[in-house]
């Protein structure tokens, strides 16, 4: 059986991560369940491009409408094998660590916490104030974990294209569905 994963865009800037991360999934076969915030929308087309979100609903096999709270991915009898917010904004994660599930993003997050699901939040904001640092320490505390989007420079990246690429892999290593994805550090020669 092909393993269900959520991504969910949100209106943070880094939306071509988000982009990748589907298209990674897409490759390795995953039933990908797509929820794209109004705000990600426009990212989309700000930073990727005006067919950006139509290159990813493509790529999607089963697209959420935001309001849609009533979706399969809104239930915790709907199995995944983990959801991914990418990139996060800080009013998403807020939401999901104060358990404000009053979209499908912020629901499908809600449930993935309640059912002891993997929830990777690239969360997407700097510098950071007190209260990010509060939301993301409710949200791990809940057992979300937050991966901001951190280019791996030791890994000497040719390309804006190759940073995005590593941490979309890297973001998709920690579902722990597939074999490693992302290039691994080697250690000191």
């Amino acid at each position: 059986m092909k393993p269900r994963v959520v991504v969910g865009l949100s209106g943070a800037s880094g939306a071509a991560i988000g982009l990748r991360i589907v298209e990674i999934l897409d490759e390795r076969g995953a039933d990908v369940h797509l929820i794209v915030s109004r705000a990600a929308e426009l990212t989309l087309a700000a930073e990727v491009g005006p067919d950006a979100l139509s290159r990813l609903r493509a790529l999607a096999k089963h697209c959420h409408d935001i309001d849609s709270v009533g979706a399969s991915i809104a239930s915790g009898s709907f199995p995944t094998g983990g959801m991914i917010v990418a990139p996060c904004s800080m009013r998403t994660l807020s939401a999901i660590a104060n358990c404000l599930a009053d979209n499908l993003l912020t629901r499908a997050a809600d449930v993935h916490l309640k059912e002891r699901r993997k929830l990777i939040l690239l969360a997407r904001e700097t510098p950071l104030h007190l209260g990010h640092l509060r939301a993301m320490t409710a949200a791990t505390e809940a057992g979300a974990i937050i991966m901001p989007p951190a280019p791996a420079f030791y890994l000497k990246p040719n390309s804006v294209a190759d940073i995005i690429d590593q941490i979309a892999r890297r973001a998709v290593d920690l579902l722990h569905l597939f074999e490693p994805l992302a290039a691994q550090w080697r250690g000191e020669e």
